[in-house]
Formats: structure tokens, sequence, C-alpha cells
């Protein structure tokens, strides 16, 4: 599939775009007992700038004592992390604020390969094999698909166009365990399981690619049906640039994204990383057009 046959939204969707978004998320969780936490849900460095405001919220949920004060640093790759130490019992921290809309994902179809001798020194940890994105294993595969292919976007659109179309989604088809090279033997997988093989792909042909997770509305395409969640994709470095490529979503291109964090892949960027077993309860997440209560 080229980029020309991409289902773009019409000329005039820009204007009609949302403003302003919701985004945030909920977590109940139940803990056996006191337990430490990392958890990123807030917008990445880059994207401070569109947040008009943000809360964050762990009210004392517990009989006899409450989670600890939080605090927040910045790891290496610009993702906001939270520290919090959750109660033994039921306990529930949640996210929410309001940010300025970015737009719809950016094109550039004369975007070019760099040569590896000629990319900036903090790309190269994305051309590696990781965890997740095992691209030494699938250099044979990613050849014999992609190395007629002319380099550049159009290379790396043909690679999206190939997971989107090769790949079925289906919930519960992944696992914790679940690597790129598993997907493409059972063509099963959820977005991350997309993103993971695009970014495999990607580095098997030297070209830097990160996974990237974050809050996506359903603006300017139909309703899905089910209900709101995170969205994992990938960013490709091309031109000396970062851009946006979804192969869980190729055929559309998508307006509203917010980032909250990026890696090597989802080993870099889990939501909740806890230092003892919490069992997840219930978890809801929000991303859509802001109203008016969202600016009180």
């Amino acid at each position: 599939m080229t980029t020309s046959e991409l289902v773009l939204p019409p000329p005039d969707a820009r204007s009609a775009l949302p403003e302003l978004l919701a985004i945030g998320c909920r977590f109940d969780v139940d803990a056996p007992r006191d337990t430490h936490g990392v958890v990123i849900v807030e917008p990445h460095v880059s994207e401070r700038h569109r947040l008009v405001r943000e809360a964050f919220s762990v009210p004392d949920t517990s009989v006899s004592t409450g989670p600890s004060a939080t605090s927040t640093y910045t790891d290496l790759f610009g993702n906001v992390c939270r520290r919090l130490t959750l109660p033994a019992g039921p306990c529930r921290f949640e996210y929410s604020a309001t940010v300025r809309n970015g737009g719809f994902d950016i094109v550039d179809t004369a975007a070019q390969e760099n040569p590896p001798e000629q990319l900036p020194d903090q790309t190269l940890a994305f051309l590696i094999p990781s965890r997740y994105c095992p691209s030494d294993e699938l250099a044979e595969q990613a050849a014999w698909l992609f190395g007629g292919v002319r380099p550049g976007w159009e290379r790396v659109a043909a690679m999206a166009t190939w997971v989107n179309e090769h790949i079925s989604f289906a919930y519960g088809s992944s696992s914790p365990t679940k690597d790129a090279a598993a997907v493409l033997a059972d063509r099963t997988g959820v977005c991350r399981d997309f993103a993971h093989l695009l970014i495999s792909f990607c580095r098997a042909i030297n070209v830097p690619a990160r996974y990237v997770v974050g809050y996506l509305p359903d603006i300017a395409v139909p309703d899905p049906g089910t209900p709101m969640d995170f969205c994992a994709w990938t960013e490709v470095y091309l031109d000396d640039t970062w851009f946006t490529f979804d192969p869980r979503n190729h055929h559309q291109r998508r307006a509203g994204r917010t980032v909250i964090a990026h890696g090597r892949d989802a080993a870099d960027v889990a939501m909740m990383t806890t230092f003892g077993p919490v069992p997840l309860a219930a978890m809801h997440v929000r991303a859509e057009p802001a109203n008016s209560a969202d600016l009180a």
C-alpha cells in the first residue's frame, strides 16, 4: 500500500478538530501489603508544552494507612515516572489532564533514510535488538520482504502495511513474554505486538525505530465500539525527524495523539511497575474532546 491509499481525512477536517482534549486514567488495585511502585501515565517531557491543566490523585482509601506522598523523576528516554507506595488493601490512583490538540499525524512521503554514519548518537540505541524486538532474528525475513522497496518513507510505509494486513488484531492474543518473532510466527497480537514487529523490521534494515505508548482519541474515525485503552505505536527516524507510524491503524491518519512514553520496546514504558504483586481490579482510560468541566 502506498501513502496515497491511506484513508485521509477530508480537507476541512483539521478546522473541525476539537481544540482541547481530555486525557487520563484510573487504576483500582488491591495490594496484599504496602508496595512501592513506579507509574508512567503522564505526558512525555516533549508534550508538556501542550498541557493546559493536570492532576494526579492518590486518595487515602484505606482504614489504617494511606499511600505515601508521590515524587517524579525523568528517565533516560524523557519519560515522566512517578514513584508512590500503594497501601495494603483496595486503593485507587488517578491522572487527568486537559491538553491542546496536536492535530493529525504528519506525513512526508519524501523523507529519506539516514545512513548509519550520519545518524545522531542518541538514535543508535534504537538500531539494536531489544527484549521484545529481536531484529537480528528477523533480518533475513525483512530483507526478503522489503529489500527491493525504495528506501525511505515508501519502505517504512510498506512495512507498516504488511504488518497491518498480515497480523490479526485479537484481544487476549498477547502475553507478557510475547516478542516480535512470536508475533510473526502466529500472526496475531494487540497494538503493542504490531508496534514491536514494525520496529524489528525497521531495525533489521538499519532504520532507527522506537516504541511509543500514549493516549489516542477516536477523532475523525468511526467509533470502534470498544472501551478506551492506552495505545501503542511506532516512531521511525527519517530525515532527522521522528515520524509516527501506527501499524494497527495504518489505513487511518489519526489525530490527537498524546505521547506518554517511548523506549526501545514495551519493557521500557510499563504503565505500572510494582516491586511486589499488586492485582489490578479495574482500569479506565479517557481520551476525548474536552468539555467545560475539564477546564474547571
